[in-house]
């Protein structure tokens, strides 16, 4: 499954919202530096989909807010 994230890093909690079926915004309080942002999205898509981090994977947008994410159910 592949689902559109628009990222909020620097955010006082980290949360999931639903936008639409595929699209979702996930706020996580890490800074974008060094991919810490990029592997708490990661982290906490992965508790959202009850699925193992490995499940989870950045298909375009490392360096961007706007990702495109793989979910391997």
């Amino acid at each position: 499954m592949r689902i559109y994230v628009s990222a909020k890093p620097n955010s006082k909690e980290n949360k999931v919202e639903k936008i639409s079926e595929d699209h979702f915004r996930v706020y996580v309080s890490e800074p974008p530096v060094k991919g810490r942002a990029n592997y708490a999205i990661i982290r906490l898509l992965s508790e959202y989909f009850a699925m193992p981090p490995g499940g989870v994977r950045i298909f375009r947008g490392h360096l961007t807010r706007e990702k495109i994410i793989d979910i391997f159910l």
